[in-house]
């Protein structure tokens, strides 16, 4: 399979990774960008898991209002330099990620942030409904495990599908930022404001 410039281009674009890297997975895809950008994602992820320990104490606090003024958003991402936090990239995925959660509305970060008594009423919920399919007890397990997985990607932002992209999720989009800069970022917090609601609603 010839690898043009023209498919290395939009790898890169697509994941902002370095070209010879770019080139090795499109080898190993045989050309098929799809394949070459899941390739990509798994080295981000090995990327990231190795910089996961590294403090980050510098970075930014964003906000986003939606037209009309109705949905506002606050968000603090940290990295480890002032560095990276005043670059273009950094600021453009602290502006992207807070416009997704003006639009997706998550309830948590990830899912260490949920607490067990939520989890332990969304399974007593999800294990009411499976009851009432009327389906072998054997498979009642399999069924709330698979609603639960569901309310995660539902409910914690890392989890979310990003709303510029489906195919990617918020984490996914994170540890691809983490691959291209070689610094360590987390989601610190979010508040997500709607016109007239109170926290409790």
């Amino acid at each position: 399979m010839q690898i043009t410039a023209s498919m290395v281009k939009e790898l890169r674009e697509r994941t902002g990774t370095g070209m010879m890297e770019c080139k090795d997975a499109l080898a190993q895809s045989k050309g098929n960008i799809d394949d070459a950008v899941a390739i990509l994602r798994k080295k981000g992820l090995a990327t990231a898991a190795r910089r996961s320990s590294r403090a980050t104490s510098e970075g930014l606090v964003g906000s986003y209002i939606h037209p009309g003024g109705r949905i506002g958003v606050l968000l603090e991402i940290n990295c480890e330099t002032d560095f990276v936090a005043r670059t273009d990239e950094f600021q453009s995925l602290v502006k992207d990620i807070c416009m997704h959660v003006a639009a997706a509305s998550p309830r948590f970060i990830d899912r260490e942030e949920v607490t067990p008594g939520i989890l332990e009423k969304e399974r007593e919920i999800y294990l009411d409904q499976a009851k009432a399919t009327g389906k072998p007890e054997k498979v009642l397990e399999k069924i709330v495990q698979g609603k639960m997985e569901k309310f995660y990607s539902e409910a914690c932002l890392m989890e979310q599908p990003f709303v510029k992209d489906s195919s990617m999720s918020v984490g996914d989009l994170l540890t691809a930022a983490i691959s291209r800069t070689g610094e360590n970022m987390k989601i610190r917090r979010f508040s997500r404001f709607v016109l007239g609601e109170s926290a409790a609603d």
